[in-house]
């Protein structure tokens, strides 16, 4: 599935999501285990111990759209 933000192109697939930045040559992949959903910032959290990384949503709806695909509620 694919899901387009003014900041970045977002793959998901069942065992990892990738996030492809629009302005940069820069890819940034997290296991399904590593993500978080916070919705009153509409973000995607990415922690998996040493690396950590977070992005802002552009709309309510694409956080319900990870978080449904993936079956992770929003906090």
């Amino acid at each position: 599935m694919k899901i387009e933000c003014a900041a970045a192109r977002l793959l998901l697939t069942p065992r990892e999501l990738q996030v492809r930045l629009q302005n940069a040559p820069v890819v940034m992949s997290v296991l399904v285990d590593d993500i978080r959903l916070l919705a009153t910032a509409n973000l995607l959290l990415a922690d998996a111990g040493a690396v950590r990384w977070q992005l802002t949503l552009d709309t309510p709806e694409q956080l319900q759209i990870i978080g449904q695909f993936y079956g992770i509620t929003p906090e």
